[in-house]
């Protein structure tokens, strides 16, 4: 009877700790989300042309695309998303329908709730911070963050998105700076801190980014060892938002232009907004 007394005494403590380890989580990505959203500028400039006139063609025709004249400059964006995630690999994807929100805020990090939907029940948060994700909403499967391999592979995913969905980061000054590819090509590179990630656009005739892709600093290859590889993204579905043009449809993933690439990241966005603005 005692050593009944005690195992459930044990799982009790335990059973408490996760909980209130989970809620101490939930409350971190809450103050990091609004410490991010704070940083959207209360009266942001408007774009104009002739900002951007001195970068490469390939970068003008992005931003002619993606941010019309006269929007307010807002590097901060908020995500609302559906799709898919895979738990998997290549050869067994194992996808999860998930729902996620996300915030962006160049260059200062990011936040991306999601929990999935329907089969294992994955909940969690990836940052420019931490990586913590749980099964039952409780148990500890992924609980990572605060190195330097950490943070460089985050900082990496954080500028590849800012060029698929929060251009107005990316204008030219202090930390960025943009460099030629080929015809169609251009080369953002952010700097911040000891951080530097460069991030490649490619667009189409009108201007259009339909795929973008850099080398990330990452163990997701057999040998579970940290090291430059390619990841990217194609981009789908454009819409107008706020004077923005940006994609309602991504694809990307790991290994990316590459025969082992592994697309496990398909996100259908719901909702595209900037903190601050009005209407």
């Amino acid at each position: 009877m005692i050593v009944v007394h005690a195992g459930v005494a044990v799982l009790a403590l335990g059973t408490g700790f996760l909980v209130v380890l989970a809620l101490l989580d939930r409350r971190a990505d809450r103050a990091e989300w609004e410490r991010l959203a704070a940083l959207q500028p209360e009266e942001p400039a408007v774009f104009d042309p002739a900002m951007v006139a001195d970068l490469p063609e390939p970068a003008r025709r992005y931003f002619g695309f993606t941010i019309q004249p006269q929007t307010p400059l807002r590097p901060v964006t908020v995500l609302e998303m559906t799709g898919a995630f895979g738990l998997g690999t290549k050869a067994d994807p194992r996808y999860q329908p998930m729902v996620a929100r996300q915030i962006l805020a160049v260059p200062e990090g990011f936040v991306w709730s999601m929990h999935t939907r329907g089969g294992l029940p994955v909940s969690g948060s990836d940052s420019g911070r931490w990586t913590r994700f749980r099964i039952f909403g409780l148990i500890p499967v992924g609980r990572l963050g605060g190195d330097r391999d950490h943070r460089r592979s985050a900082f990496g995913r954080h500028i590849g998105e800012a060029a698929i969905w929060a251009p107005a980061a990316l204008m030219p000054g202090p930390g960025v700076r943009w460099s030629a590819g080929d015809a169609d090509t251009a080369r953002v590179t952010v700097r911040h801190g000891t951080l530097e990630q460069a991030v490649d656009i490619t667009v189409d005739p009108e201007g259009r980014p339909v795929r973008v892709c850099f080398q990330r600093w990452s163990d997701a290859n057999p040998d579970k060892v940290h090291r430059l590889q390619p990841f990217g993204a194609v981009l789908l579905d454009f819409r107008d938002v706020g004077g923005y043009r940006l994609p309602f449809r991504v694809e990307a993933g790991n290994m990316f232009g590459t025969g082992a690439y592994f697309p496990f990241f398909l996100a259908e966005v719901t909702e595209i907004r900037f903190p601050g603005a009005q209407g």
